[in-house]
C-alpha cells in the first residue's frame, strides 16, 4: 500500500510539473501573440500615415490647380505649376513604391512571388545599376565608388529583383549621407558565394536597433530617420528577395560613423533559364525614381 501511495504521489508531482510547464508555455505564447498584435497594429498605423502623406500632397495640389483653372491663372502661375506637377509625380512614385512593396511582401508570404532566374554576370549587373545613379549622387555632392575583386562572376539571379535590392540599399545610403560623404559598392568573389556590399559613412544605426532593421513590423526610432518611410517594409522585402535567391543579408553599423549592408548570393547556375519579362516593365529611369521616391530628387 505504501509503495502504491508513494508511486501516486510521484505521478502527481510529475503531472503538476507538466501542467506548470504547459501553463508557462501558454503564457509565453499569449505574451508573444499580444506583442505581435501590438507590432502589427503599429505597422498598420505607420502604413496609413505613409499613404496619407503623399495623398494629401496630391489632393491639395489638385485643389490648387482647380482654383488656378477657375480663375484663369494657369499661365500666370506657370513656374509654380511646374513645381507642383513635380511634387505630384514624386508623391505618386512614393505611393507606388509603398504599395508595390506591400503587395510583393504579401505575395512572398502566400508563396506567389516567383523569381525569373537566368545566368548573368553579377559584376556587370551591379556595376550598371551603380552607374545609373551617378547623376543623382553627383547632384547631391556624394562620391559613389564601385569596386570588385573579379571582372566576371556568372550566377543564377533575377536581374530585375537584383536591381531592386541594390537600388533600395543605395537609396538608404543616400538618405543617411551628407554632402561630401562617400558610398562604396563592393563585390567580392567568395567562391561558393558572392558578396555585394553597400557602405556609407553617414548617420549609422545604434546597436540596439540592428536586430530589428529587417523586421517589417518594427522601425528604428524616428529620431534617427530623415525623410524615410519608417515602415520597415523596404528592407524586409530586400531580405525576403535575397533569401528567395538562397542568400542572406546582414548589416554592420556604428552610430555616427556609417553602415555597411552585405548581401551574400550563392554561386549557382540554372540549366533552364526562365526568361519572362513583364510587358509593363518600367524604364530604368522610372525604376530609380520609384525606389528613390523618399529622397528629395
Amino acid at each position: 500500500m505504501r509503495e502504491d501511495f508513494c508511486e501516486r504521489v510521484e505521478q502527481l508531482i510529475i503531472a503538476n510539473k507538466e501542467l506548470k510547464f504547459q501553463n508557462e508555455e501558454k503564457d509565453k505564447k499569449v505574451a508573444e501573440l499580444i506583442s505581435t498584435n501590438k507590432a502589427q497594429g503599429e505597422f498598420f498605423v505607420n502604413i496609413s500615415h505613409e499613404i496619407k502623406t503623399p495623398l494629401n500632397v496630391i489632393f491639395s495640389t489638385a485643389q490648387l490647380f482647380d482654383m488656378y483653372c477657375k480663375n484663369g491663372l494657369l499661365n500666370d502661375k506657370k513656374a509654380s505649376v511646374v513645381k507642383y506637377i513635380a511634387a505630384i509625380k514624386q508623391n505618386s512614385y512614393r505611393l507606388s513604391k509603398l504599395i508595390n512593396n506591400i503587395v510583393d511582401i504579401s505575395k512572398i508570404e502566400a508563396g506567389f512571388f516567383k523569381l525569373n532566374l537566368s545566368n548573368n554576370n553579377i559584376v556587370k549587373v551591379v556595376e550598371e545599376i551603380v552607374m545609373s545613379v551617378t547623376t543623382l549622387t553627383d547632384s547631391k555632392g556624394l562620391n559613389i565608388i564601385f569596386d570588385t575583386d573579379t571582372e566576371e562572376k556568372i550566377i543564377a539571379c533575377d536581374t530585375e529583383k537584383i536591381e531592386r535590392i541594390v537600388l533600395n540599399l543605395l537609396s538608404n545610403a543616400i538618405k543617411f549621407s551628407d554632402e561630401g560623404d562617400e558610398i562604396i559598392v563592393d563585390i567580392k568573389d567568395k567562391n561558393e558565394f558572392v558578396d555585394i556590399s553597400v557602405k556609407d559613412n553617414g548617420i549609422g544605426i545604434e546597436k540596439e536597433h540592428l536586430d530589428m532593421i529587417f523586421d517589417r513590423f518594427k522601425q528604428v526610432d524616428k529620431s534617427l530617420s530623415r525623410n524615410t518611410e519608417g515602415t520597415g517594409v523596404g528592407l524586409n522585402l530586400v531580405k525576403s528577395i535575397v533569401e528567395l535567391h538562397g542568400g542572406s543579408i546582414y548589416v554592420e553599423s556604428e552610430f555616427g560613423k556609417g553602415s555597411k549592408f552585405t548581401v551574400k548570393l550563392p554561386s549557382k547556375k540554372v540549366l533552364k533559364e526562365n526568361m519572362m519579362y513583364s510587358s509593363n516593365a518600367r524604364s530604368e529611369d522610372e525604376n530609380i525614381r520609384v525606389e528613390f521616391s523618399d529622397i528629395d530628387l
